[in-house]
Formats: structure tokens, sequence, C-alpha cells
């Protein structure tokens, strides 16, 4: 007899095996950018506006100071690794040419020119601004393996990169609208 507590725990099992399928993509044709180890001394960055590398110190501030610096979604995304609804931020679907910053500190992320439709609903890029203006570690929720980025400036969440994205890199920038905002080009 199939009852009700079975039901719940094929469709929990359901779950953590469909979960444990993410991230077993095929090998990309590169490796994420901002490997490194998310530093806190003075860091290297690049602006993007400036074409040059720049020096910069780390953003450290308090939940307080976040705060009130931020919106509420805006702090659920970038500073408890939220994630916003799909279809709904504010530049998942833009197509004006600009470079996208962290919301957080104003750190250079994106250009427009390696924005691409994923078809997830966030706004996706192939390759970031520099490779030090962002940071990966390994996120291992929700049942899941997947590569977390942060902007080294301040360490906000910004999304996640996964190895099915367009060439020449092969990755997905799959980043929050909530984290970033767009800087439109003069």
């Amino acid at each position: 007899m199939f009852t009700r507590r079975y039901f719940l725990a094929a469709c929990f099992f359901g779950l953590v095996a469909a979960c444990s399928k993410t991230g077993s993509l095929p090998a990309a044709t590169a490796t994420p950018a901002g490997t490194a180890t998310i530093s806190k001394g003075p860091i290297r960055l690049y602006a993007a506006d400036r074409k040059e590398y720049i020096m910069s110190e780390k953003v450290i501030k308090t939940p307080e100071e976040w705060r009130r610096q931020l919106t509420a979604e805006q702090y659920h995304v970038t500073r408890e690794q939220g994630t916003e609804q799909a279809f709904t931020g504010e530049t998942w679907n833009n197509h004006e040419k600009g470079i996208y910053r962290c919301v957080n500190c104003g750190n250079d992320l994106y250009s427009s020119e390696h924005k691409y439709e994923s078809g997830t609903g966030w706004p996706s890029f192939w390759q970031p601004v520099a490779a030090e203006n962002i940071a990966t570690r390994e996120d291992n929720s929700l049942f899941s393996r997947r590569t977390e980025v942060l902007c080294s400036r301040c360490d906000a969440h910004l999304g996640h990169v996964f190895n099915d994205g367009p060439k020449p890199t092969g990755l997905r920038y799959c980043m929050n609208s909530a984290a970033m905002k767009f800087i439109k080009a003069p």
C-alpha cells in the first residue's frame, strides 16, 4: 500500500538525487576566473572606466552598516547568500552597453560585452571584467555542489558559475541583479 509517508519520502529522495546531479556537467574549456582565495589586505582590481589596474583596500563593514546601505533584497542576496526570483531582477533582460558593478562597494564586475541570453532569468556572462575583480569558493548547500562567485573587494555574494556557458570560456556566470548596479556606457 502506497501511503503519504512513502510518497513524501520518495519525493525527498528524488529531490536529493536531482540536486546531487547539479554540477555534474562536462568540464568547461576554462576554469572560473577569480579562483584565488579571498584576501584580507590591499588587492589589485581592474577599473573598466580607467582601462587599467588599481590597488584597493578591502571593504569591511558590520551587518548593521550593510543593512543601512542596502535594500532588504540586496542585503539578503549579497550578505546572506540569497537568490532573487528568476525573471524578476532589474538587469536580467538588460541589453544596453555598460558595466555591472557590485551594489555593495562599486567594484567593476562584468561588461555588457560578455553578457548573453542563458534563458535562466538571471543576468549571465561568459567572463568577468577581470579575474582579480571576483573570487570563487565551493558551495555545497542545498544538496548540490556549486561554485559561488563573490566580489573580491567586499566578499558580497553575487551568484554562481557553471560549466555550461558559451565559447570561448564554456562558463556561465549566473548573477543576481540585486547584487549589481548597471552603469550605462556614455
